[in-house]
């Protein structure tokens, strides 16, 4: 008991994902010794929910990935698995005998009225009563422990992610682009082109004359079904926050400049056409520009920013790219790329 006291500790310390996520893997394997474990992390979209195997013990031992920066190659339709997708639908505990004999479970981790993460683990087939009831518990207190974080993470209008949580991701990115710095230039061009994060900021035109015409619980309104709107228009890595206000910020994982560009403009197109309830219609301008490595935040919001600006004084409802806008002439100073 002691053992399991002391690692509960330990994960209620955590306050980062990633280290949430090995603090369970290590008091998992310590205490139950499962064949497997894996924990899932949920994207839901609109057709599809991917989940991102983001931790736990296979055959090759310990694993564990990032889980602010989903990694594609450890990504899968949920419909791929049938015990994840029977447990994602159904929301509760999902159970299946394997041929070996043993026992596969998957519980869900509730926040928001949907599953966040799925909790999979194979345990042998004499694993003891009192032990599988042990481990109910654990699972179900690092659920508490995870919706509390998804709590603080999230902006209560909205649901995005909020300011706070977009500093961090943000360093996470800038980060992660570093990891390219050392390699020769041949490396880098087999790795492609499109190895950059981007950055855009997204924001609604004359969102002051909606609330003064409409009032605040209609721009309230029109907020909550703009973000829907990102939801919708981005891909399930594509990290999306509400920056402030009626300004938000999407954060897309590496892609081409002419991907980038149909990517915000497809966004822009669904807000211009979407008849927001109680308001009509509303536009968006978007700015944005590539990440570098040996990027700072600060640097970053000042490109995006200058290319929104110049969208707001050339007619709005349009999207601009700060490195074309500089190749151009239309804006003086440095291209990043």
């Amino acid at each position: 008991m002691l053992q399991l006291i002391q690692h509960i500790i330990r994960i209620s310390s955590k306050r980062d994902r990633t280290e949430v996520n090995t603090a369970l893997v290590d008091t998992m394997e310590d205490l139950f010794a499962p064949h497997a474990f894996a924990i899932y992390r949920c994207f839901p979209a609109t057709k599809e929910t991917i989940v991102f195997r983001c931790a736990g013990l296979d055959a090759g031992g310990r694993f564990s990935h990032n889980a602010y920066l989903p990694d594609r190659r450890f990504c899968l339709p949920i419909e791929h698995d049938p015990l994840l997708l029977r447990c994602q639908s159904g929301r509760s505990l999902v159970r299946d005998r394997l041929a070996d004999g043993s026992d596969r479970l998957v519980f869900p981790v509730i926040a928001q009225n949907q599953p966040i993460y799925l909790i999979d683990i194979v345990l042998p087939a004499d694993f003891p009563a009192d032990r599988r009831g042990l481990l109910m518990g654990l699972v179900e207190y690092f659920g508490h422990h995870l919706a509390l974080l998804d709590y603080g993470e999230a902006d209560t209008l909205t649901g995005l992610a909020n300011r706070k949580t977009f500093e961090k991701h943000l360093f996470e990115v800038l980060g992660h682009a570093t990891d390219d710095v050392g390699t020769t230039g041949a490396q880098r061009r087999r790795r492609h082109r499109a190895e950059n994060h981007w950055l855009g900021v997204c924001d609604i035109d004359h969102f002051k004359r909606v609330n003064d015409s409409h009032g605040h619980l209609a721009g309230d309104s029109a907020l909550v079904m703009f973000s829907q709107l990102m939801r919708e228009s981005f891909r399930y890595d594509d990290q999306l926050f509400r920056f402030g206000g009626e300004e938000f910020i999407a954060v897309l994982q590496p892609a081409d400049r002419s991907d980038v560009q149909q990517v915000f403009e497809r966004f822009r197109r669904s807000v211009e056409a979407y008849e927001f309830s109680g308001v009509g219609r509303i536009t968006v301008s978007v700015g944005y520009c590539q990440l570098l490595p040996h990027d700072t935040p600060p640097a970053i919001i000042d490109r995006a920013d200058a290319a929104l600006y110049w969208a707001k004084q050339n007619g709005r409802n349009r999207v601009a790219c700060y490195d074309a806008l500089i190749q151009t002439g239309q804006l003086p100073g440095k291209a990043s790329g």
